[in-house]
């Protein structure tokens, strides 16, 4: 595996191939992100991942200097995975001056759910993979579903400015309970980890209730959220919204449950696609 810390060492050693494909990370890997590197390997000639820790995308309380960086055991899994070329720049290397020019996605997308909660995240998601576009110039990459909001904002962001990539959904990887996996688990104490996988239990309830034909989804969700609140949760969401632009349902349309919610000190995301259309 060819470790580029520089976009002009990338940019040389990605210049005798056509066909990239890449799977962007902020590192502290777990087999969610290695499954994500092995379903991006076919799609390509070669296989990019990267790992930067993205200062633009927290806020001021959040938790960027304490973010779990695990350098040499990231390497050690990539390897296995099949990685090809590892681009781990730092930030003066990605952002050699301050980045004013930034990327504002559509508030209607953007504002709500995540972006409510975590205000100019976005921006900052937005600003870092288009600039990660520019230095791999990828024709694919593979983004996973557990980032539900993020996967639709960055092919929103592809589509409106023509990039010419091929953006790939992977499949939540879960641990056998039902926990969606997340570098932010490391951060639970063993009983908050035997209580985490509450989260989705509570997104299932919600699919089942909308599959029996319960039509009051707001009914729905007051109740997952309600149910959390009881067990020491801090939710701060669980709804239902269509699949194609995250906002209120209409009877009929493809559904998705979404939730984040903190448990302890950690906030853990998920979500769950619904076969059944709302009623």
């Amino acid at each position: 595996m060819h470790i580029a810390h520089t976009i002009a060492e990338l940019r040389d050693h990605l210049a005798a191939f056509r066909r990239p494909a890449f799977v962007p990370t902020m590192g502290n890997l777990h087999d969610g992100h290695l499954a994500l590197v092995k379903q991006a390997k076919p799609l390509g000639d070669v296989t990019v991942a990267s790992i930067f820790v993205n200062r633009l995308q927290f806020l001021p309380h959040e938790d960027f200097d304490t973010y779990p960086r695990t350098w040499e055991s990231d390497c050690e899994k990539l390897r296995s995975a099949g990685c090809d070329v590892l681009f781990a720049p730092d930030e003066k290397a990605l952002y050699p001056e301050p980045q004013t020019c930034k990327v504002h996605p559509d508030p209607a997308l953007a504002d709500i759910l995540e972006g409510h909660f975590r205000p100019g995240f976005f921006v900052g998601v937005c600003t870092v993979v288009m600039k990660l576009f520019q230095c791999v110039q990828p024709r694919v990459a593979v983004f996973g579903k557990k980032d539900y909001q993020q996967l639709m904002m960055i092919r929103h962001m592809v589509r409106q400015f023509a990039l010419p990539i091929e953006i790939v959904g992977g499949e939540t990887f879960r641990a056998e309970d039902g926990l969606a996996l997340s570098s932010r688990n490391g951060y639970l104490s063993e009983s908050e980890r035997a209580e985490a996988v509450q989260l989705s239990k509570a997104l299932k309830a919600m699919a089942e209730a909308v599959r029996s034909g319960e039509r009051d989804l707001g009914a729905i969700e007051a109740r997952a959220m309600q149910a959390l609140a009881q067990r020491g949760w801090q939710p701060d969401y669980l709804v239902l919204r269509r699949r194609s632009d995250l906002q209120a349902p209409a009877a009929g349309e493809p559904l998705v449950a979404l939730a984040a919610a903190r448990l302890g000190s950690t906030r853990l995301i998920d979500n769950l696609e619904i076969e059944t259309a709302a009623p």
